[in-house]
């Protein structure tokens, strides 16, 4: 914290400072015995009112009143990277678009509104990066209209916890009511050291996503557009590990998509009474050696928060988290209304 030559901690920050990256200190107003103070890091996204929000990385946000704080200054955007290769949010953001491609799209500025007959909040779901060509208001309106035209719930996607990502618009969509469902981490780490864990001797590799990879894949009841989804992407592979009999579904299944150099991994699946056979690790090293003979040589993919497994063994692969992102729900009918105004 900021600390004066006479000693004392020092409040250095102010409302000109919204949008920048902040540590702070401040009092806890109903602390346990021996805690008297609480720090909090993240994206100063308003300060209104006699109350600070901050948004950490996370996605959580925070309100802080100004009469608790005791410290407070600007850090860097983004700290430095520790582990996995060196990238950028909008590149990873480009990356994991092309690689789960929507069946219909449409530009709003620099958004992208996004559908696919409502086959994953991915792709269903409109991608900031940037500016729209209207005011923010204007802009969720004309979101609202376009889903609703399709028959689909309204959802931006956003990000937080890197240089470049959209913690303001988080804060003003839940100013105005907009409800997060669901939030995910985009991890990124080595991918010749994945292709080197596990024996990919009895994975089958193949362009399409066959009879046998659908019947693992946990999605059931996929359709037309659903496929046309999964086999989207600048090069696809789908991985499928037989199961034992003729008619058996398969042990395991995984997808990649290969983009530049970079390798992304979804829809690693195993049968739940194979688990921990190294089955994962198998089809996900099959996978890698075939996009490091591509050219590729970064790996990405998306893991839930309360997946624990999967940061498990994602972890222990070299993976790291990159950012976290989020999808916002558009409130429904009058409500919308009334928290714009608020």
């Amino acid at each position: 914290m900021e600390i004066s030559a006479a000693g004392r901690l020092e409040v250095r920050i102010t409302t000109a400072d919204v949008g920048k990256r902040v540590s702070v200190r401040s009092l806890i107003e109903h602390e346990a015995p021996g805690e008297k103070f609480t720090d909090t890091v993240g994206v100063l996204t308003s300060w209104d009112n006699g109350v600070l929000l901050i948004t950490r990385k996370s996605g959580e946000s925070v309100r802080i009143a100004e009469s608790a704080l005791v410290a407070g200054k600007t850090v860097p955007a983004a700290p430095a990277r520790r582990r996995g290769p060196a990238a950028s949010y909008e590149e990873l953001a480009r990356v994991a678009a092309r690689a789960w491609r929507p069946v219909e799209s449409e530009r709003l500025g620099e958004w992208e509104l996004r559908a696919a007959s409502g086959f994953t909040r991915r792709a269903n779901s409109v991608l900031p990066l940037g500016a729209p060509d209207a005011p923010l208001d204007e802009a969720l309106d004309a979101v609202r209209r376009w889903y609703g035209e399709r028959g689909l719930p309204a959802y931006v996607q956003t990000a937080t916890g890197a240089e470049g990502t959209q913690e303001l618009l988080c804060a003003e969509l839940e100013r105005r009511g907009w409800v997060r469902e669901v939030t995910a981490e985009l991890w990124v780490g080595p991918l010749a050291s994945i292709a080197d864990r596990g024996d990919p001797a009895g994975v089958v590799l193949s362009r399409q996503a066959g009879e046998g990879w659908l019947a693992r894949y946990q999605r059931k009841g996929v359709s037309e557009v659903a496929l046309r989804v999964l086999e989207s992407g600048p090069s696809v592979w789908f991985a499928t590990v037989p199961g034992e009999g003729a008619q058996a579904p398969p042990a395991a299944i995984g997808r990649c998509v290969v983009d530049g150099r970079w390798a992304g991994f979804a829809a690693v699946e195993v049968d739940p009474a194979l688990r921990r056979r190294g089955l994962a690790t198998a089809v996900m090293a099959a996978l890698a050696r075939q996009a490091l003979d591509e050219g590729a040589s970064a790996a990405w993919l998306q893991v839930e928060a309360d997946n624990a497994a999967a940061r498990a063994l994602y972890a222990g692969m070299g993976f790291a988290a990159h950012h976290a992102y989020h999808h916002y729900r558009a409130p429904e009918g009058a409500a919308a209304a009334g928290n714009r105004s608020s």
